[in-house]
């Protein structure tokens, strides 16, 4: 709610939700209007004066009040305020009162565990009160740029690695009824080569093009569908950017095998029910454990095996987390590194054309949670309302009561994850894809015939250091060119 206000006071005073004549009988006229039933503390007010002195309320249930400046200032910078005016207030201190407004966006919030799939929380809007249309699992929105991380993971397993260089530049292709589509960054620049994470760190759109174009779109769509992204999708480019439709629920849920090791859970709601007599009606659990029910005998427990069909391989979801940590440090998430530097967060913004929807998934390796925001009716966000801007603080601001208390995990890599340095960047690697360090130079910059220490006189020859001026002889002096003696050249 704290997100959706403070997203709604950026777009100013929108005016009083009714108005009145000014008489001492006014919530008579009115029926008194509750506020949200979730903001218990908001009171219905009548503007009593308003001039250049100040806005003088009467507050439901015969209080009289003072309207706080800085509100003031913020609603004549809207649309202002005039006698009669009905409101929403909050006490503040003493007879001083905060102006409140109900926000005309909306939005959701999924929290999922990602080895076992239990919703944690689920909030579907604004207020049940005003509408009980659950945006969690109803709202089928454009996903935009969230979607991006199930591109790079099918390429990933279809010949990119974290070395590859793709070429972040503007490209044309045909559209449809035979127009050109030209997609382009965000910031309407292109950086030209860059390497691979680089794609998903920065969003950049015309990078994700040309990887998808080189995987194949099918391959993609199949990826989405077995994740549980959505249940079919158009085998076209522009869904690689995120055209397609899902729900806050279903990605959220999908986006657990980042963080479990690349398996896909079904997110649920009700762990178990049992019937009168003790019967199992329902269990989510589906894992069978035969030894389970028997006494203890001193042999080896059941070994379980964890939820979840494997839909891509250890190896690059843990490449995957590692890239979308970087989305959270030097991204368009980078508040939240910023907000707990020291707990490995993972993550993806996402904004659709216009500014419709506003996203950020993010996860730890015991938690997964999606934010959602956007108009009912389609309508744009506004200017630059981004999902680092509108989404990524409403998740800063869950996680910092969600993290109390929570012990701290990283990451853990497969066993078979190899490893080496790209950029700056410590980047995993399937058996054999890692880049092979190169010889070290010896005398002059050609290769060296043998890898590995050698004794120091071999290395450095009469104690002289390869390529040290200090080591070389001084050169000689030079010689006086002969004196001109006729002037002729």
């Amino acid at each position: 709610m704290k997100g959706l206000e403070a997203y709604d006071r950026r777009h100013g005073w929108r005016g009083a939700w009714g108005h009145v004549a000014v008489t001492p009988d006014w919530e008579a006229q009115v029926g008194a209007k509750p506020p949200p039933s979730e903001r218990r503390s908001w009171k219905a007010a009548m503007v009593e004066q308003a001039n250049g002195a100040g806005v003088r309320l009467r507050v439901a249930g015969g209080q009289t009040g003072e309207l706080d400046g800085a509100d003031v200032a913020w609603a004549r910078a809207g649309k202002g305020l005039t006698p009669g005016d009905l409101v929403f207030v909050e006490p503040l201190n003493g007879r001083l009162y905060g102006l409140r407004q109900i926000p005309a966006a909306n939005g959701a919030i999924v929290v999922v565990e990602p080895r076992s799939g239990r919703v944690l929380a689920m909030v579907g809007g604004y207020s049940f009160s005003l509408s009980n249309f659950n945006r969690a699992t109803q709202a089928r929105r454009q996903p935009g740029s969230s979607f991006k991380p199930f591109v790079y993971a099918t390429a990933l397993e279809n010949g990119f690695t974290p070395a590859s260089i793709v070429l972040d530049a503007p490209i044309s292709l045909p559209g449809a009824n035979g127009q050109v589509w030209s997609p382009e960054n965000d910031n309407r620049r292109s950086a030209g080569p860059q390497i691979f994470r680089n794609g998903l760190v920065y969003s950049r759109n015309q990078m994700t093009v040309r990887i998808a174009m080189k995987v194949g779109m099918k391959k993609i769509r199949d990826k989405a569908i077995q994740a549980g992204v959505v249940n079919d999708m158009a085998p076209v480019l522009a869904m690689a950017l995120g055209a397609g439709e899902t729900t806050p629920f279903r990605l959220t849920g999908a986006y657990a095998a980042f963080a479990n090791g690349g398996r896909k859970i079904e997110p649920h709601l009700i762990e178990a029910a049992e019937g009168r007599k003790g019967e199992m009606l329902i269990r989510a659990d589906k894992r069978e454990c035969p030894r389970c029910d028997l006494p203890f005998d001193g042999s080896e427990s059941p070994r379980i095996p964890p939820q979840g069909q494997q839909i891509m391989d250890p190896v690059t979801a843990y490449q995957m987390a590692a890239m979308l940590q970087g989305v959270t440090q030097q991204g368009t998430a980078a508040a939240v590194s910023a907000a707990f530097p020291n707990v490995p967060i993972a993550g993806k913004t996402g904004t659709t054309n216009d500014y419709r929807d506003a996203w950020f998934v993010g996860f730890t390796p015991d938690l997964v949670v999606g934010v959602f925001v956007g108009f009912d009716n389609h309508q744009s966000l506004g200017e630059g309302e981004q999902g680092s801007r509108v989404a990524v603080p409403i998740f800063i601001d869950f996680m910092q009561g969600a993290l109390k208390g929570m012990p701290v995990h990283d990451f853990v890599a497969p066993k078979t994850a190899k490893f080496a340095q790209v950029g700056r960047h410590r980047e995993a690697f399937f058996p054999g894809t890692e880049p092979k360090p190169r010889p070290a130079p010896v005398d002059g910059g050609s290769p060296a015939a043998v890898s590995g220490p050698r004794p120091y006189n071999q290395a450095f020859p009469g104690g002289k250091i390869p390529g040290d001026p200090a080591s070389s002889p001084p050169p000689p002096p030079p010689k006086k060119a002969p004196q001109d003696l006729n002037g002729l050249y």
